[in-house]
């Protein structure tokens, strides 16, 4: 029996590694890339947290290849925009 549970707990274990989302670690590249954004929109009106949860969220929609800022490759992608100042709770 108690190697039934055993069994039963690494299949859970197992079967939540592929359930969950990898979660997404911001390299030195990311981070400079927000930071640019955030001075970007720092007069946008919007909170600081929320400009950092917008800049975050946008460069997290980016290839890893893009070449253009975080407010130049905005300017071509109005729903990207749209739904990360939605979830930033950009008003």
């Amino acid at each position: 029996m108690k190697s039934l549970t055993i069994a039963a707990a690494m299949l859970f274990v197992a079967a939540s590694a592929y359930a969950v989302k990898p979660a997404l670690a911001a390299t030195t590249d990311d981070v400079k890339w927000i930071n640019q954004c955030v001075d970007d929109n720092k007069n946008e009106g919007a909170k600081k947290d929320v400009v950092l949860k917008y800049c975050t969220c946008m460069n997290n929609k980016m290839s890893d290849n893009e070449t253009r800022s975080i407010t130049q490759w905005e300017k071509t992608h109005k729903a990207e925009q749209a739904a990360c100042s939605k979830a930033a709770g950009w008003k």
